[in-house]
């Protein structure tokens, strides 16, 4: 496939974003395509150019975008973890950002709307969790290099365990709207990391 125009490449942008907007605002049972031609300015044919499969393939670009928001929305943070200030930053921006979120998440609207069986929606989760799950660990080996986390722990495995209680947390402030349990699975887990010590 040839590869898009800068013009072309900046409409395509002007979609995804718009139907992205759209789905933040209203949900995504409520986005219709006619939605998404509306508020972007679109062309029919200018939508199915760029989205040939329709909908569904603009939902999975969507998901896609959301996922990418997600480690943007933690960085730098996310990639300097190297001092117990710099993990705090982190976790106070992991928190802030699923406040301000609210109970609307358009990523899991977005993936429930795709089925989380078909192999496009898998693979954007997948690779969401396995970049999230990797910048943990390379902070863990980071302070275990410094002496600061016991170096017989597993930084892959404890990463994994930390990242599991994040997405717990947020399960359960989709619910509730509470931040309640996301802070403590952050809290206790990065006291878990300084050997019990609470911040």
């Amino acid at each position: 496939m040839r590869a898009p125009t800068r013009k072309g490449a900046a409409t395509r942008r002007r979609i995804l974003e718009g139907a992205a907007a759209h789905i933040r605002e209203h949900g995504v049972a409520a986005t219709t395509l006619d939605d998404v031609l509306a508020s972007t300015a679109t062309s029919k044919s200018q939508l199915f150019h760029y989205f040939p499969g329709g909908r569904e393939e603009l939902l999975l670009a969507v998901a896609r975008l959301e996922a990418d928001r997600v480690l943007e929305d933690q960085r730098p943070q996310l990639g300097e973890l190297t001092s117990w200030p710099a993990w705090q930053l982190w976790r106070d921006k992991v928190v802030d950002r699923y406040r301000r979120q609210g109970r609307l998440c358009p990523l899991n609207s977005v993936m429930s709307q795709l089925g989380h069986t078909t192999p496009g929606a898998q693979a954007v989760v997948t690779e969401l969790m396995h970049v999230w799950q990797a910048e943990i660990a390379t902070g863990v080996r980071h302070m275990q290099g410094l002496g600061e986390i016991d170096p017989g722990l597993d930084p892959d495995r404890t990463a994994a365990a930390l990242l599991a209680g994040i997405q717990g947390g947020v399960l359960i402030q989709m619910s509730t709207g509470q931040t309640t349990h996301l802070e403590a699975a952050l809290d206790l887990g990065i006291a878990h990391l300084r050997g019990g010590r609470l911040a």
